[in-house]
């Protein structure tokens, strides 16, 4: 167990020249838990109580995301084409196709809610996000598939899959889930382009989060998100949430509990941006912090369409009409090491699990 709990690590320093420093990694604790109650277990009758009053409150007049759009969703929608009484919900099923310290070797129990806040014009998930396709259901209805997931499903977390837009709807069912016997983790696992006032909503429900930090720049964001705002945003939230939950821990069978977990997906010729959001995880978040560099970027949704009105043979998008190259990848992964992070959600190079 000494050996786990000291670790020499090779440090590369700005002149290029290699040092070794002792880092102590300590896996008991900080990292590793002995055992784990979900914070919404813990929540008192009061805290619950005000929880839901403030729900209700967010639907009445919409701030939820950045976008503040301002409507009573019990009348009209904004931006999200979402309602108050219902959320949209596509699919809900166990899941293996998220980091192994997130699936397990049961599954996450993955909900994905139909409609999005952004506009990304690269979306891999496009059918559902951009489009209102799925069944309408209920907090009390969601609460109750919450507590399916975990009884017939077994797996070893809920994850609200693009819940930005419909979270006092989310907020309602793991009150109306807690009530009726879900005892698994929870995971907020998000674009970043939330609003602080969603994320207080949540404090105290969520478990893991799980940001998607997309891009740095102005110009790009408007570009291929639609939205001038969302890098500003995305360092505001990713704090917030790192406040609320801390770096992201473990129990001993290797399967996260609670924290941030933060996924980057390396855009073709954006390295550069994406080194920047690796820079500003490392200098404001933690360094610490266990990060997801992505590199299954494809063009998707809009990217490599026939431009309206364009010469023929021009695809819109086109810079990023091709997948990502290796040297974009190591751009990212070099400036996250040179920044100080160091827990990066890798293969394992052993049998046993990845902690």
């Amino acid at each position: 167990m000494q050996s786990l709990r000291r670790v020499l690590l090779s440090r590369v320093v700005p002149n290029g020249h290699h040092h070794h420093q002792q880092r102590a990694l300590h896996l008991a604790p900080p990292f590793l838990l002995d055992d784990y109650t979900p914070r919404y277990m813990t929540l008192s009758s009061v805290d619950a109580a005000r929880k839901r009053s403030a729900a209700y409150a967010h639907l009445r007049r919409c701030n939820l995301c950045p976008r503040l759009c301002g409507v009573n969703r019990y009348e009209t929608t904004g931006v999200c084409l979402i309602g108050a009484e219902t959320a949209k919900v596509n699919v809900i099923a166990p899941h293996f196709g998220e980091e192994p310290c997130v699936q397990g070797h049961r599954g996450s129990g993955s909900v994905f809610f139909s409609g999005c806040n952004l506009r990304c014009v690269f979306c891999q998930n496009h059918d559902i996000a951009h489009r209102r396709n799925g069944q309408d259901l209920t907090p009390e209805e969601l609460g109750g598939w919450f507590v399916k997931l975990q009884e017939v499903g077994g797996v070893h977390n809920v994850n609200l899959i693009t819940p930005e837009h419909v979270v006092p709807q989310v907020a309602l069912s793991i009150l109306h889930a807690r009530h009726n016997g879900l005892t698994v983790p929870i995971i907020y696992n998000t674009s970043a382009f939330d609003s602080l006032a969603s994320l207080e909503l949540m404090d105290g429900l969520v478990d893991i989060y799980l940001p998607d930090f997309k891009v740095w720049n102005t110009a790009t964001s408007r570009r291929l998100l639609k939205a001038d705002d969302y890098a500003a945003t995305a360092r505001e939230s990713i704090k917030a949430m790192h406040a609320q939950v801390g770096d992201l821990c473990f129990t001993a069978d290797g399967i996260a509990k609670r924290g941030l977990l933060v996924r980057h997906l390396v855009m073709p010729g954006y390295e550069a941006e994406g080194a920047e959001i690796m820079r500003f995880l490392a200098d404001e978040v933690s360094k610490d912090c266990f990060v997801n560099i992505m590199e299954q970027y494809r063009p998707a949704a809009h990217v490599g369409k026939p431009g309206r009105g364009s010469k023929e043979g021009e695809r819109r998008y086109a810079e990023i009409n091709r997948a990502v190259g290796q040297d974009e990848i190591s751009v990212v992964r070099k400036a996250a090491e040179e920044a100080g992070l160091w827990r990066f959600c890798d293969p394992p190079r052993h049998e046993g699990f990845s902690i």
